[in-house]
């Protein structure tokens, strides 16, 4: 092993170099979204996972793909079985500020040192925790996030801009031990059907319930629900007495139980190594004070396409560093934005809280009884008097809803395709809850199927604006966070993050709107949160005059 230096942003950092046994090199960086990755130069081996190494891919794709996989390899250290005293333990575990006696200017970098210990008070010697660290002025209802550098020592090094003036706190939160992150890590690539999903077949007098799944052991007979047009894989078991044309529902079956050891469990504790926060050793609190007008305007200008991080809070708004967000705290504001649009709101039920909020902000958005099972949809509110046209419809499966009318299971990519597009047309998407349990591979080919669509409709029609929602970070418990911890949904939304960039769509980005707020993390977040993702995503539908 040697270290090495790398330049990120505008910093070096040392790196760890270290030659693997399948002789290729990996270095630790971070991502775009302010956590580290681990990067290889050459592919890596991979269990396969129902054909997806079998896939019909461009030589660009492939190389994409075993680009994003690598980009999210973690090399798990090579330390066998660790008992439970020996695993991280948050709170023997400390961070330092770097110079925190000396004054910060808005725009300074603020670096802060991460020590982990275990529950013997002994300092780790390898690292590979998963760790969210933000800054915050309460009184200011001021936040933002910081980067997280993992030396693979025991140490970490987390970097913030300071973005306001005032008394500014630190904190840095420990999401998962590298000991539980090993097990996440196994459960993903071992338990991919620890979800699983049924649908109801029906025929006159006769039903039966079946398991369906993205992939299905046996060799029992199957129904193929693969779709036609961009080949994403479906399958249920076949009914004894039915077609399978006779399926009515598909809807979520449960969990898997029993996932771990007695041992295993003891790294998926509330209270003790989940989320739970890493005190400071002196000082958690920094003086910043103002810039001058010449060196703020400076600063503002000279953000490019990779600053981090991308906004901040300031009095419970967000502020996008790259350009001006409107508020729209009025819903006249939101009338006079949306008149004559047809808007079309695809995914999970986070963009879902987008069409809750608008249709109850707004009283002339009118929702349209379809007759819909509740939080399922498909959902459509009107305002006749400005000619507005709000839509949302659930993504294909796998979806963890309910109860979904067959006929009601579309892939984006297949919506995207029918629409015509144009100046008067607003399509938002997110897509990412619901493939936290499966190997990448499913969520690489879901958003490569949605980025083609999103390409043709922007090539038919470039004035049509579309927006794409990130992943958030959520509360977690011992049971969540085998299914949807913050550390899938991270690698989740670097991969989004990297497929559609460059493609000409927006971002709102709700993984940092979610991790900078003082509200506790929840799938689905608080109104104020979602309050700012909307101003956000009418700010580009509707962007300030220069």
């Amino acid at each position: 092993m040697r270290f090495f230096k790398v330049k990120i942003g505008n910093f070096c950092c040392l790196c760890l170099l270290q030659y693997l046994d399948h002789e290729t090199v990996s270095a630790t960086f971070i991502d775009s979204s302010g956590q580290f990755v681990s990067s290889q130069v050459t592919g890596i081996s991979r269990n396969p996972y129902c054909g997806y190494d079998q896939q019909t891919l461009s030589s660009q794709e492939r190389m994409e793909e075993d680009s994003l996989l690598a980009a999210l390899h973690r090399q798990v250290p090579d330390v066998g079985p660790v008992p439970f005293v020996k695993s991280t333990d948050p709170s023997s575990s400390y961070f330092v500020i770097l110079n925190s006696a000396a004054f910060f200017k808005v725009g300074s970098q603020l670096e802060v040192l991460v020590h982990v210990q275990d529950f013997q008070r002994k300092p780790k010697k390898y690292g590979g925790d998963y760790l969210q660290a933000r800054i915050h002025s309460p009184k200011l209802q001021a936040g933002a996030v910081g980067r997280v550098v993992d030396y693979q020592n025991g140490f970490y090094k987390v970097f913030f801009t300071l973005l306001w003036p005032g008394k500014v706190k630190v904190s840095v939160s420990l999401v998962h031990p590298s000991e539980g992150i090993r097990v996440l890590q196994r459960l993903q690539e071992d338990k991919p059907d620890r979800v699983y999903f049924k649908s109801l077949f029906r025929s006159g007098r006769i039903s039966e319930t079946t398991e369906c799944n993205v992939c299905l052991p046996g060799n029992l007979p199957l129904c193929n629900f693969t779709d036609l047009y961009t080949g994403e894989p479906w399958f249920c078991f076949k009914p004894k007495k039915l077609p399978c044309s006779s399926r009515i529902t598909h809807f979520k079956g449960g969990y898997l139980k029993g996932l771990l050891t007695a041992a295993e469990s003891a790294f998926f504790q509330s209270g003790v190594n989940i989320k739970m926060p890493v005190n400071s050793s002196g000082p958690d609190w920094v003086t910043v004070i103002p810039r001058r007008i010449k060196e703020t305007n400076s600063l503002e200008l000279s953000q490019g396409s990779g600053t981090f991080p991308s906004g901040y809070y300031y009095k419970d708004q967000w502020r996008p560093r790259k350009f001006k967000m409107r508020q729209f705290n009025d819903p006249d504001n939101i009338t006079e934005c949306l008149q004559r649009k047809v808007v079309h709101l695809f995914g999970d039920s986070t963009i879902r809280q987008w069409f809750e909020y608008l249709t109850t902000f707004v009283p002339d958005l009118v929702e349209f009884n379809l007759g819909s099972p509740k939080n399922v949809g498909p959902f459509l509110a009107v305002d006749q008097k400005h000619n507005i046209l709000l839509k949302y419809r659930c993504h294909g499966p796998p979806i963890r809803f309910t109860t979904v009318f067959s006929n009601e299971l579309h892939y984006v990519a297949n919506e995207l395709n029918g629409i015509v597009g144009g100046k008067n047309t607003v399509v938002a998407i997110a897509v990412w809850s619901h493939f936290s349990t499966f190997p990448l591979e499913v969520y690489i080919r879901r958003l490569r199927n949605i980025r083609r669509a999103v390409v043709r409709l922007l090539d038919r029609s470039p004035k049509t604006v579309v927006v794409i929602r990130t992943a958030n970070a959520q509360e977690l418990g011992p049971e969540v966070s085998l299914f949807n911890s913050d550390w899938y949904n991270f690698q989740l939304d670097t991969i989004l993050r990297r497929m559609f960039s460059g493609v000409g769509v927006y971002l709102v980005d709700a993984w940092e709107m979610t991790l900078a707020h003082y509200l506790p993390h929840k799938l689905h977040p608080d109104e104020v949160i979602v309050k700012n993702q909307l101003d956000m995503f009418l700010s580009f539908v509707c962007p300030l005059e220069t």
